[in-house]
């Protein structure tokens, strides 16, 4: 076990009897050395009071990871995918996935974590609407989630008695996380959650948007939501984003102020080439040709 040398924690035969906020740059994290093979286990946890701009190295971790933000903000790098993190954030983090996270300059965040493993794992996972592409998803309930993974780490100890304490906070874990995710996925309808897309892509669609960031916003799969869009609009959500932007376009460009690349830049394409293409395709003309056709 590793213990910052200014911790408060009360220790007692490795065990922690009280617990106390940590301060800046402290780490406290158990890693369990047994390394048996069992339907569920924890590999290690933990929680971190981040410094500014600390940053985990890019690559892979071969067992199942999990991130509760309580304070701050940072940034998840997931597979080539970027999410903006402060509390009440919870991030996934599989085995294979290309990952790294990284704490604001000016805000770093406090998270607590757990890592496990097993045949079990995957299966539970399934229940809580954590995946690879939906890794992200908003808890409010910040103080007894904090409480759980805690409870995994005062359990920590290399013995097969604390193992089997740190597995039975980790099944508890587990199941809140399951009853709030099922409750939210009740409580949020088909209907409910397409309009929560909806006004999320027109509210951001100037910016860089991934049909990713859209699925964690509204607490969804991106296969779910990719299903909703097709079964309700015809399109998938990535299509809709893509209509969406040119038909903003369109109204810019019977504006004889803007020009084809400030109308491109104002509804969020980057590349006046890549604009001109997707214009193309979805209006069956080139966004100059539109424009001179229907400039007032």
């Amino acid at each position: 076990m590793y213990m910052d040398k200014c911790c408060e924690t009360c220790y007692t035969d490795s065990k922690v009897v009280s617990s106390v906020v940590p301060r800046k740059g402290e780490l406290y994290i158990f890693e369990d050395t047994l390394k048996e093979n069992m339907s569920l286990s924890v590999y290690n946890a933990g929680y971190q009071k981040c410094q500014p701009g600390h940053c985990t190295g890019r690559g892979k971790r071969g067992f199942y990871l999990v991130h509760y933000v309580v304070a701050g903000k940072g940034v998840f790098y997931i597979n080539d995918r970027e999410y903006h993190l402060s509390a009440g954030d919870m991030f996934f983090i599989f085995p294979n996935d290309i990952v790294s996270y990284k704490a604001d300059i000016d805000d770093p965040w406090d998270y607590y974590w757990v890592a496990f493993n097993g045949t079990e794992a995957r299966r539970m996972l399934g229940h809580t609407g954590f995946s690879s592409e939906c890794p992200v998803l908003h808890l409010e309930n910040t103080d007894e989630l904090r409480e759980y993974l805690l409870n995994i780490y005062r359990a920590s100890g290399n013995t097969p008695a604390a193992d089997a304490a740190m597995t039975g906070h980790l099944h508890i874990f587990l199941s809140e996380l399951m009853r709030i995710t099922y409750t939210a996925r009740e409580r949020v309808g088909t209907q409910d959650y397409l309009a929560q897309a909806l006004e999320y892509i027109h509210d951001h669609y100037t910016q860089p948007l991934r049909v990713d960031e859209i699925a964690s916003h509204v607490g969804v799969s991106r296969s779910q939501l990719y299903r909703a869009f097709v079964q309700k609009y015809g399109v998938s959500p990535h299509t809709y984003l893509k209509n969406y932007r040119i038909s903003e376009a369109c109204s810019l460009l019977r504006r004889p102020e803007f020009t084809v690349g400030e109308a491109a830049a104002e509804v969020g394409f980057t590349d006046p080439l890549y604009f001109s293409r997707v214009f193309r395709e979805v209006k069956g003309m080139a966004p100059s040709v539109y424009q001179h056709k229907h400039s007032v």
